[in-house]
């Protein structure tokens, strides 16, 4: 695949469904960019929505394609299969692109052997949830702070953002589109895997940057926890340790029960012996983790004085971490 020696055209594809809130500030920003408008195309698929969200997008320059069926994986493939251009980028209608979003992106392109590029996900919003969203020890989504080139998908978010990614159009062609099958989330992380496996680079770069509309409220946040948490699960069931993917999932799957049980039998014999080491047994496998991770957060307020999170962030990381293994669990025994 030959270097690109003038700018290459780019398609931003942009998958909704009522998103009639949030989708007019990203087609704003999408005006905005600094790149040649002659070679950008923006696509937006739109799944069959029941609000105002297509009224708003006919106000732009951009194309909208109507699917009747559901799903973000569906209106993925339906804009690559619509564009024109090398580069298919993508974003979500609750974001907001910076002015060098596309140029920044391009850049990475240079090197033929980069087929797949991400970057960080910041948070549009400064309420309690966003914060947390962006400050916790594992965040929401994936930020990065120094450039990578990478050669396979490897944990703890050293992957793409489906709300910041881009890949060459031939290649996911080649490799195959986006799994329709996977729901729910790390659908993104399993086409890059694909790319990555086919002998291509993926690129980690923190000057790739958008803002995203993370949710409200405590409650909308476990959920979608849950959510990504079955969609772990699925890839693992449909995958079976072929992937990077379904491996970590096989992992988190078994730490996850292998704790339950623990627990389980550690409250049983603590409710029904008299020894107090099954008492102590069960604080070091549940009040234990709290005090380490608070710590950690201590450590933190000493520079950003954010005191507050000492209490609270270590609680919120726990329910967290209960929803995403229960959405796990609860997709494998589905």
């Amino acid at each position: 695949m030959e270097a690109y020696k003038t700018s290459p055209s780019v398609t931003v594809v942009v998958p909704v469904r009522n998103g009639e809130q949030t989708i007019q500030p990203l087609l704003d920003s999408l005006q905005k960019l600094d790149y040649d408008r002659n070679k950008v195309e923006v696509i937006v698929v739109d799944g069959n929505s029941t609000d105002n969200t297509r009224e708003i997008v006919k106000r732009y320059p951009v194309k909208l394609v109507v699917e009747e069926k559901k799903g973000l994986n569906l209106a993925r493939n339906i804009g690559i299969k619509c564009s024109n251009y090398e580069i298919v980028a993508f974003t979500d209608s609750d974001c907001i692109v910076p002015p060098n979003w596309i140029t920044k992106i391009v850049e990475n392109f240079k090197d033929p052997k980069v087929s797949c590029v991400g970057g960080s996900a910041k948070a549009l919003d400064g309420d309690f949830v966003s914060q947390y969203a962006d400050n916790s020890i594992v965040r929401l989504m994936p930020f990065f702070k120094e450039r990578e080139e990478l050669e396979e998908v490897k944990p703890f978010f050293r992957h793409p953002a489906g709300c910041n990614m881009a890949f060459r159009r031939k290649v996911a062609e080649e490799v195959g589109y986006f799994d329709e099958n996977i729901q729910y989330g790390f659908d993104e992380v399993e086409f890059a895997d694909r790319i990555c496996k086919a002998g291509y680079k993926m690129v980690l770069d923190p000057e790739v940057t958008v803002w995203h509309k993370h949710r409200a409220t405590l409650g909308e946040f476990m959920k979608q926890n849950f959510q990504y948490g079955k969609g772990s699960g699925l890839v693992l069931k449909q995958n079976k340790l072929n992937d990077s993917v379904s491996k970590w999932a096989f992992l988190g799957a078994i730490g996850f029960i292998s704790w339950l049980l623990i627990v389980g039998v550690l409250v049983f014999l603590t409710l029904t012996s008299s020894s107090t080491i099954f008492t102590w047994l069960l604080f070091g496998f549940t009040g234990l983790p709290l005090i380490i991770v608070a710590s950690v957060y201590a450590y933190r307020a000493v520079r950003n004085k954010k005191f507050i999170r000492v209490v609270t962030y270590p609680f919120i990381d726990f329910f967290r971490t209960l929803a995403f293994c229960s959405g796990q669990l609860y997709q494998l025994l589905k």
